[in-house]
């Protein structure tokens, strides 16, 4: 049973995440399935099999979530220092080809969300950028192909 690092943030969301499907999630489709019962014959019940169905999905997340919550190892990104990337940081970056900046937090695969600038630390070119200090260049590996960064800056926030 490996730890995984997950930030603050991250691991609030995660409680958030369980308290909802243990106290609002199982109760109502457990509701939905004694409704359905109510009904009759359980073996041409559309709406019972769809309860059911939904049922196992939310237990399946559940114990996806407990484990989740059992291995986290919390890591309070405030309380790190130091200019190598490392999980919880914040990295600028440029790409050396198209000279467009971005920006990245290095999150858990669980916090990951690419979109608003949160990658995961499994990702590829976190893998590439960890360790790495401002100044450095970073080769990622990407199913897109290879592409050149340079890290301007690294803080932790």
């Amino acid at each position: 049973m490996d730890k995984f690092p997950i930030t603050i943030a991250g691991y609030e969301k995660l409680c958030e995440e369980l308290h909802r499907m243990k106290f609002v999630e199982r109760p109502s489709v457990v509701a939905a399935i004694a409704e359905a019962r109510a009904h009759g014959d359980l073996s041409e019940n559309a709406e019972y099999s769809a309860a059911k169905e939904k049922q196992g999905f939310i237990e399946a997340k559940i114990s996806d979530l407990e484990d989740k919550f059992a291995r986290a190892e919390v890591i309070d990104t405030r309380t790190l220092t130091g200019q190598s990337v490392v999980f919880g940081a914040t990295v600028r970056l440029v790409d050396e080809d198209t000279e467009k900046e971005v920006v990245y937090k290095i999150v858990s695969d669980y916090e990951a969300e690419p979109t608003s600038g949160c990658i995961s630390f499994s990702s590829p070119i976190a893998k590439a950028m960890i360790g790495k200090k401002s100044g450095d260049s970073v080769e990622v590996v990407s199913p897109r192909g290879i592409r050149y960064y340079q890290i301007l800056d690294v803080k932790f926030v």
